[in-house]
């Protein structure tokens, strides 16, 4: 199974798990890692190094980060970088960390990241857009 680590700034990855473990269960091999104000960066990457090592089982790990660029991105992708089969994603939002834990078993790393990447943009909606669309479709359905 490919392993997790969600990490993010301040309390972003406690609070996922909390989220995630109400919708998919507590998961096996899926750590997180906060960012807190009083660490610094090499404390940081030192608890996502331990928490990659926690989860890897040989079939990869899957890194998933809040703000593209970020700290936790940077240090998640210098240890996705010395590893020989992981990956990083940032920009998670809920629906694609729960994705990522329901789906993972019997997948390939590089098919995962796809899947929950697109998870993640196919749920980015706009309640007026999604309304103007369906309002769209009553008029065509009337005929008008």
């Amino acid at each position: 199974m490919i392993g997790l680590v969600i990490t993010g700034h301040l309390n972003f990855a406690t609070g996922y798990q909390s989220a995630v473990n109400a919708i998919a269960g507590d998961s096996e091999q899926v750590e997180y890692v906060d960012f807190l104000e009083s660490m610094s960066t090499d404390e940081l990457e030192q608890k996502i190094r331990a928490a990659a090592d926690k989860v890897d089982s040989g079939e990869g790990v899957l890194f998933l980060t809040d703000i593209p660029g970020g700290s936790p991105f940077q240090r998640s992708a210098k240890v996705a970088s010395e590893m020989t089969n992981a990956d990083v994603i940032s920009g998670t939002n809920l629906v694609m960390a729960a994705e990522a834990c329901l789906e993972r078993d019997g997948m390939e790393l590089a098919e995962l990241v796809k899947q929950v990447m697109e998870t993640g943009i196919e749920n980015i909606k706009s309640f007026q857009q999604e309304l103007g669309a369906v309002k769209s479709t009553e008029v065509m359905d009337d005929g008008i």
